[in-house]
């Protein structure tokens, strides 16, 4: 099969931040049998540049090369295991969508990850995570194929290296896996995870004792619209910068120094996790505007594009937060989107 091949494109519908920038060449994968094909026209014009929901992207310049975007479609159950039941999803489907499929298939587990823009494929190449809940706590395994040469591969949790909003697929060699499918373990049985306060607190607000799955979804959503601004609105790419994880005596050593500091648990015993928002909005930064690129004015962590910014002047907003940060704090954020 032939996929659909687009010149001089204009990728500002295609990314959450609504910067305007321009492929040269934009290719739609739609269906695995497009895959030879779509091979053959990358190795004509690399570098590409795989483009899901462009919600984890910001282009502070056009791309070079050829963009590819992943549109591959199809979810199922493959059958139950251990206890467990496995799901797949093909890596174009939207994720909020595929997580409200497996609620309505009675299944627990990714409640806490309701309402994250993007798309299945992108979820595990950053471990995306909300409320206490990672995607590698319920991830199986994926399916994905070698940008350079074609080959196939699945990977297993040990093959994907997963940290902390991190993954072998945004490093190196690796970078160049074209994921296809991923596939997650769920369980039929409620266990929900409500180790976040806000998340507990509106569960009393709406007069939930013992929530199941539907009722923990529903939580999450209602506080995400509240705090995060809808790109449909204005546009961002959610949380821009990683909350820092130190080791605990220095967090503490900070805590002591800057009164009402929050830590929070880090990856391991001997660390902590700082909170980027709580920096960002001692150093002043919340709602503040400078042309079209700002800070949203109910959360620190988000940056917007209030109409016409361009990637470079979003970029160049990044940087001065990020050194504010690092001369007051002596905190070194790192952001979250993908920076082209």
């Amino acid at each position: 099969m032939a996929p659909i091949v687009r010149r001089a494109v204009s990728l500002k519908a295609l990314n959450s931040f609504g910067v305007d920038a321009r492929a040269e060449r934009l290719v739609e994968l739609r269906d695995p049998a497009e895959l030879p094909a779509v091979l053959a026209l990358l190795r004509e014009r690399p570098p590409a540049l795989v483009l899901g929901g462009g919600s984890n992207l910001l282009f502070s310049r056009d791309p070079p090369g050829t963009v590819l975007r992943v549109m591959l479609g199809g979810r199922r159950v493959l059958g139950e295991r251990a206890g467990e039941t496995l799901v797949e999803a093909a890596a174009g489907e939207n994720w909020h969508g595929f997580v409200e499929w497996t609620l309505g298939l009675g299944l627990n587990g990714l409640e806490n990850l309701s309402l994250i823009p993007g798309t299945v494929g992108a979820a595990p190449v950053q471990n995306v995570g909300a409320y206490g809940v990672e995607v590698c706590e319920r991830f199986d395994s994926l399916d994905a194929v070698s940008l350079p040469d074609g080959a196939l591969r699945r990977f297993d949790a040990g093959d994907c290296s997963f940290g902390y909003r991190d993954s072998v697929f945004r490093h190196g060699a690796d970078a160049q896996w074209l994921i296809t499918a991923v596939r997650f373990r769920l369980s039929r049985t409620p266990r929900p995870c409500l180790d976040y306060g806000e998340l507990r607190d509106e569960l009393r607000t709406r007069g939930v004792a013992s929530p199941g799955a539907r009722e923990v979804a529903d939580a999450v959503c209602a506080i995400r619209r509240r705090k995060l601004p809808d790109p449909a609105e204005i546009g961002n790419a959610g949380s821009f910068f990683r909350n820092p994880v130190v080791e605990r005596a220095r967090a503490e050593q900070l805590a002591r120094a800057h009164s009402g500091m929050p830590i929070y648990p880090g990856i391991s015993p001997a660390t902590a996790k700082l909170s980027a928002a709580w920096m960002i909005d001692r150093c002043g930064w919340k709602g503040w505007r400078d042309g079209d690129a700002g800070v949203h004015e109910r959360h620190a962590l988000v940056l917007v594009n209030h109409g016409n910014a361009s990637g470079a002047q979003i970029v160049a907003l990044a940087t001065r937060i990020r050194e504010s940060v690092r001369q007051r704090f002596g905190i070194e954020l790192e952001p979250e989107p993908v920076v082209v």
